[in-house]
């Protein structure tokens, strides 16, 4: 007989107990506020062990004898999602199927009068020290980040997050702390560098994060990795960008003289420590241009982000079809940041999801008023991406803003070809832009052997700004253009002797470059001539895409009569 279906045993999973008798869910002891069918939503799923259950299935077991829609049990499901917070991961949608429950059960107790204390800690439960700060929000779009993360954590013990600025490594970085808390017997301890300014106090502050109580004297990283050594805990160490020599350092003397403790590190590049594994943050999924509606939309966490504070500032926020491609929209434009998002999706609570969208091309002046306990960095889009700047080398900074003159892709010849002169040789570009990937300020899009890179609309849109107040940005654009030029030239010697399929994949993917090398040449300051020869060489391509239309109306449409 199974055990769950009689409904009379405790059941727990991670940090959550169940009473069934008591239709309650517990966390760390505590109750959660749930609904009734939220939780015969649960039940249902736990019961499954592990099987997929069809959403038909699943609305017949929580609606017996009616017939209701299935958004109904959606609301179910994000409200599920919501109390079980940064494990919102083990209810997995199963696209075309139904729902899944993937956590582990335990059973604690087979008699229906053994009820406890609703507020009482779960009977062998009780969790290890901790300065971690409670969740009071969750966390979106990040399911298989964390699944991805749990399982680096079981093999490795240095893990640095790495990723753009606002794409919310702190936030993954303790949702993955809490949930390992259980297997730390010494604790899990946060240490922020965010507010240090002198990389010698990184070694102080972790020793106060952990509560070290050292005798007087310098406190120093090996002074700091002795007195843990013999601890079983979970060390994160959270932006560490800016005294990142000093946390590698730390990182390293701590794992060598203790063989039971783990680290997590977040940083805009990684500590390039010894075992250290790199998870880059990925942005959150964003919705297709075909999606139609709030279902489609959901699928998506950079949509979900976007509804769930845009409710939070205004609960009467309901999309209908128009509103919700709008909301799409705005999270591609968005390259899919969290920050960015819940920034918009403030703004729309208040300008209106029309407003907003019409405006993104002034997104650091619209994007602003981020929460008022938030790190400065955090409470606007533009000072978030100030952050990143200031780290930067002034060779990175020349780069970066020369790089904004590219749209789209961009290979490694073509940005140092473009952005080398003299004040940035050859080798300086390489050396930088190596750096600004590792940094997560340029993406590189790997296909096979063939590495190309590119910005992130945001960035880019912050690096045109610092272009243009460089005075560098028609010398620049000339030099693009040229460059294409002369790559469609040879492309159209080439399209007479390659294999048409190679020749294509080598050169379509140059599409935006060249639009954008035509915008310049046939703009009042640029240089009717190199858009005229360019127009030339890229026949064979706009043929092959079927652009002729386009093709022939290149410069017309651009020159000013």
């Amino acid at each position: 007989m199974n055990p769950a279906a009689e409904a009379p045993a405790n059941l727990a999973f991670g940090r959550f107990q169940v009473l069934p008798h008591r239709r309650e869910l517990l966390a760390d002891g505590r109750p959660i506020k749930l609904g009734g069918r939220a939780f015969d939503v649960l039940m249902a799923l736990i019961e499954a062990r592990g099987a997929v259950i069809g959403k038909d299935t699943l609305m017949a077991r929580v609606w017996p004898d009616r017939v209701v829609e299935e958004n109904n049990l959606q609301a179910h499901i994000v409200a599920l999602r919501k109390a079980l917070g940064a494990e919102r991961a083990l209810i997995r949608t199963v696209s075309g199927r139904g729902y899944q429950f993937t956590g582990e059960i335990r059973f604690l107790s087979a008699s229906p009068d053994d009820r406890g204390d609703a507020g009482a800690a779960v009977p062998g439960a009780v969790l290890p020290p901790t300065n971690l700060p409670q969740q009071v929000s969750e966390l979106i779009g990040r399911e298989e980040d964390l699944r991805e993360i749990l399982s680096l954590a079981a093999g490795h013990r240095l893990i640095t997050l790495t990723g753009a600025g606002g794409i919310g490594k702190t936030r993954l970085a303790l949702a993955v702390a809490h949930w390992l808390l259980p297997e730390f017997a010494d604790g899990v301890w946060l240490a922020e560098f965010s507010a240090l300014s002198d990389p010698s106090l990184v070694p102080a502050t972790v020793a106060a994060a952990v509560r070290l109580e050292l005798p007087a004297g310098e406190v120093s990283a090996q002074r700091v990795a002795q007195a843990l050594a013999d601890r079983r805990l979970l060390l994160v160490l959270d932006t560490c960008e800016h005294v990142i020599n000093a946390a590698a350092e730390m990182a390293e003397a701590t794992l060598r003289v203790g063989s039971a403790v783990r680290i997590i590190a977040t940083s805009r590049e990684s500590l390039r420590g010894e075992g250290e594994q790199i998870y880059v943050i990925p942005p959150l999924a964003v919705p297709a241009e075909n999606a139609e509606d709030q279902g489609d939309l959901l699928e998506y966490g950079s949509a979900r982000l976007f509804l769930e504070r845009a409710q939070a500032a205004e609960p009467r926020f309901a999309p209908d079809q128009r509103i919700t491609a709008m909301i799409a929209a705005v999270c591609r434009r968005l390259d899919g940041i969290p920050l960015a998002i819940e920034l918009a999706a403030a703004r729309a609570a208040t300008l209106g999801i029309e407003a907003l969208a019409s405006r993104l091309d002034d997104r650091f002046q619209l994007l602003t008023g981020g929460r008022r306990t938030a790190l400065p960095r955090h409470q606007t889009l533009r000072a978030t991406l100030d952050w990143s700047y200031g780290l930067l080398s002034e060779s990175e900074r020349i780069l970066l803003r020369r790089l904004a003159i590219f749209a789209g892709l961009v290979s490694l010849d073509a940005a140092t070809a473009v952005a080398a002169s003299p004040e940035l040789a050859v080798t300086d570009v390489i050396e930088a832009f190596a750096s600004l990937v590792a940094k997560s300020l340029v993406v590189a899009e790997v296909e096979g052997a063939v590495a190309r890179y590119r910005l992130l609309d945001t960035t880019r849109a912050y690096a045109i700004e610092k272009l243009d107040e460089s005075g560098e940005r028609d010398r620049l654009a000339r030099c693009h253009a040229e460059y294409y030029r002369d790559v469609f030239e040879r492309a159209e010697t080439e399209s007479e002797t390659r294999p048409r399929t190679e020749w294509l994949a080598d050169y379509e993917r140059l599409i935006d470059n060249l639009r954008a090398a035509l915008d310049w040449a046939f703009s009042l300051d640029g240089a009717a001539s190199i858009g005229v020869a360019l127009t030339a060489a890229a026949v064979p391509l706009w043929m092959h895409l079927s652009l002729l239309d386009e093709c022939a109306a290149a410069p017309s449409r651009r020159l000013p009569f």
